[in-house]
């Protein structure tokens, strides 16, 4: 069976349900965000490797996480995701229990560090990014309030990771001074 299907040559896809959109739906637009997004989890996944095996799990479940938001996402009558509110928790604890062996910040650091840390700094970028699409989708159809938090905290999450990566790895934090 092939992979492609001609549908989407003319700009549009299927929603879940059958419902044909254009590409630049805001709704697919977030979605495809959150694809972007869990492929750049992936890249985090092949850097670090399995040298850190509590963060290559921690990740590969965030993207099971991603698959189902982006689907939750693509289906216009989903119901919302139950676990999220749970995971939202653990993603404080990890961020408290991480923050706990990294040096404290007192200052703005540049994205940077080794290759693992850096890819986790682009996709907090990437994960921002996902946040406005959602925040900008918002102002057209529901989304359950906890998709937007899990994102939020997801973001913080991947930043302290980068950090926690870069400490563990002896790998410098630029710190950021305004010219």
């Amino acid at each position: 069976m092939p992979i492609y299907t001609r549908t989407g040559d003319r700009g549009k896809t299927s929603l879940f349900g059958g419902k044909r959109v254009l590409k630049s739906n805001s709704r697919v637009d977030t979605y495809g965000t959150i694809d972007e997004l869990n492929s750049l989890v992936g890249v985090v996944v092949a850097s670090v490797g399995r040298r850190n095996t509590k963060l290559s799990l921690d990740l590969e479940s965030i993207q099971h996480d991603l698959f189902d938001i982006g689907s939750y996402l693509a289906n216009p009558q989903a119901e919302p995701i139950k676990r999220l509110e749970r995971r939202v928790n653990e993603f404080e604890k990890s961020i408290d229990q991480m923050t706990l062996k990294i040096p404290e910040l007192h200052n703005f650091i540049l994205p940077g560090g080794g290759k693992a840390g850096s890819s986790l700094h682009q996709a907090r970028t990437v994960c921002r990014r996902v946040e406005r699409r959602l925040v900008a989708f918002m102002q057209e159809e529901e989304v359950d309030e906890w998709v937007v938090k899990y994102i939020n905290r997801l973001s913080d999450l991947l930043f302290t990771m980068a950090r926690f990566v870069n400490h563990k790895e002896k790998k410098k934090e630029t710190i950021w001074i305004q010219k």
